[in-house]
């Protein structure tokens, strides 16, 4: 038997960054996960300004910047047209990296068990998981940061609620010019050109010294297309996107192709003593409208920096001390922008009508506007060099 003040069950990148901040704070806390290190897995592969800000606001930056890679300048395009070269703010790598490197900064007090957690039972005060290994962990909180898996949700009677089913896909692969060493731009940003392409956007990004790619798309996973870019990627991105090619050249698809299918859904008979959930364990997010990452963070800060040391100042773990994590404005704030903006992307994308055509050159307009007043304020700055197609900002 162990025993622990939190018991947080699941390591990835929401409950290894629990672990470190509560484990800075001198609280303790004992990480639970079956994989002594993260294993490969396709999820989110960067992170924007405000997302660092949070990590540089929770003292934990510092350790993770070297597993990403900075993007320095930004073409934003749209029917083969660069409207915008903007300084980048994100930050490109691979998911199982980021989360290793989150995993490094929890502090050795923290107790780390490798192992599964196969049961959980919960009460107004004391808390008990049982591991595959045949230990027991005792805990006054326990924080569910186990993502999409649902075993121990059904135990506590927590129940999912599927609000969008595959509402978008991500699909994830490497390139590199098929001519020439580096690509004109360091990262890109590519918009669908009609609704009949059934995406989003195209982002280009780097990790390390590969460009990676992240395709947005909305299909259902019989999607014939999804067959074909398995079998004929550069066919069906250039198929798909017919006035990319001048911005990238021909090119060639390196390595695997990864996709994710994205439910999106939400939690119901949550409000229980003794737990909280946390990240995609409480509801998913859609990776398009790039807002997960953020999410996961903010629902982590609120938690670790103020529930959980509220919490642990009085005794007992009642549903009403749970409730008011769930209430949280900060983390009620973040759920809320996080939906809509999964709706609105989807629709401005997808959907046809007057409307829905004004707001897509709305944006187009709002955009190439940016792009040429930035243009016009640093006409010298440095960013890339354009190709011969490409090199006009779009008016």
């Amino acid at each position: 038997m162990r025993e622990t003040d939190v018991a947080i069950i699941g390591a990835g990148l929401a409950g290894s960054t629990a672990a470190a901040m509560l484990g800075r704070a001198g609280i303790s806390v004992a990480l639970i996960d079956p994989h002594p290190v993260y294993p490969p897995d396709f999820r989110c592969e960067k992170l924007d300004g405000p997302q660092i800000d949070i990590l540089r606001r929770i003292g934990l930056a510092d350790q993770m910047m070297p597993a990403m890679t900075y993007d320095k300048t930004v073409w934003v395009a749209r029917l083969g047209r660069v409207i915008d070269r903007r300084p980048g703010d994100q930050y490109g790598f691979l998911y199982d990296g980021l989360v290793n490197a989150m995993r490094a900064a929890v502090p050795a007090a923290v107790d780390v068990i490798v192992a599964k957690a196969t049961g959980v039972s919960t009460s107004a005060d004391k808390q008990q998981v049982t591991l595959s290994n045949g230990e027991t962990v005792r805990a006054r909180l326990v924080v569910l940061a186990n993502g999409l898996n649902v075993g121990l949700r059904h135990q506590l009677g927590v129940e999912r609620i599927v609000t969008s089913a595959c509402h978008s896909i991500t699909l994830g692969f490497d390139l590199k010019p098929r001519h020439a060493l580096a690509f004109d731009f360091g990262a890109l940003t590519y918009y669908g050109e009609t609704i009949a392409a059934r995406m989003a956007y195209l982002t280009l990004f780097p990790i390390g010294s590969s460009m990676r790619a992240n395709l947005m798309v909305y299909r259902t996973m019989d999607d014939p297309w999804l067959r074909d870019m398995r079998r004929a990627p550069e066919t069906s991105l250039f198929d798909l996107m017919p006035n990319l090619r001048p911005l990238t050249g021909e090119i060639d698809v390196v390595g695997p192709i990864k996709i994710r299918p994205a439910d999106l859904y939400v939690t119901q008979g949550h409000r229980q003593a003794g737990v909280v959930l946390v990240g995609d364990a409480f509801a998913t997010s859609c990776p398009a409208a790039g807002t997960g990452t953020r999410k996961v963070f903010a629902d982590v800060e609120q938690l670790c920096s103020v529930h959980i040391p509220n919490w642990l100042a009085s005794p007992g773990m009642a549903a009403t001390k749970i409730t008011e994590f769930y209430d949280d404005p900060v983390k009620c704030a973040s759920d809320q922008a996080s939906m809509e903006q999964a709706y609105q992307l989807r629709s401005v994308s997808i959907n046809d009508g007057l409307i829905w055509e004004a707001q897509r050159w709305a944006r187009f307009i709002l955009r190439a506007g940016i792009g040429a007043a930035r243009q016009l304020r640093a006409p010298h700055r440095p960013g890339g060099h354009a190709g011969p197609t490409s090199g006009k900002l779009a008016a």
